[in-house]
């Protein structure tokens, strides 16, 4: 069930409540670029502005405390979760997504479960936050996010493979442990775009 917009407006005063403020304000904009993003690729706009802005809601805890509570309510971690644990609040924020929020709707879960590594044939919906959480305006870090602003309103499976190529060669390079799943979906994608046909200026169909 996609909630109307008095319970979005319920849940940005909860997420205020709880997230400290530059958290709260990047979920905000991660909300507003999904909904742009599903504008572009013709997506239910509520159910990506809903993943958007519950995509970090498990944000106020640190890592090892996510640890504990995914035990405490039975969720599995992956070793390579346990190893990369940045990357599991994506997992406890889907059950609080669901369990806290009481969202039901299997494609916003699934979206912020994946939002921090990836994987492997993903919806659109997991595109859109995924990416969308990548260039959201207030973003500056990234080297090639002023390509990617571009890219991501173009080719959602080229943004993909290109986000994702870029995040592995920055973890390697920093050497830091990532999560299996991020590789297997740079693999993913990384076959998409070789076997796409290729336009007379090497980009993709």
């Amino acid at each position: 069930m996609i909630a109307a917009n008095e319970q979005v407006f319920t849940y940005r005063k909860q997420l205020k409540s709880k997230l400290d403020p530059m958290r709260y304000e990047h979920s905000l904009s991660v909300s507003y670029t999904c909904m742009a993003l599903a504008m572009r690729y013709q997506y239910d706009i509520r159910r990506a502005e809903l993943a958007g802005l519950l995509h970090d809601c498990a944000k106020r805890y640190g890592d090892n405390e996510l640890i504990v509570k995914c035990q405490k309510h039975g969720i599995k971690l992956t070793e390579g979760a346990k190893k990369a644990p940045a990357v599991i609040h994506a997992t406890y924020g889907a059950w609080m997504a669901e369990h806290k929020f009481g969202v039901q709707d299997a494609e916003i879960l699934s979206a912020i479960r994946c939002h921090t590594t990836g994987k492997p044939d993903m919806n659109t919906l997991d595109k859109i936050l995924y990416i969308a959480d990548y260039i959201e305006p207030r973003r500056n870090k990234a080297s090639n996010l002023e390509q990617m602003r571009y890219l991501a309103f173009q080719d959602l499976d080229q943004t993909m493979y290109e986000i994702l190529d870029g995040t592995l060669v920055f973890l390697k390079r920093k050497n830091i442990d990532i999560d299996p799943m991020t590789q297997r979906a740079y693999e993913y994608f990384k076959e998409i775009i070789e076997k796409s046909p290729k336009k007379t200026d090497g980009s993709v169909v």
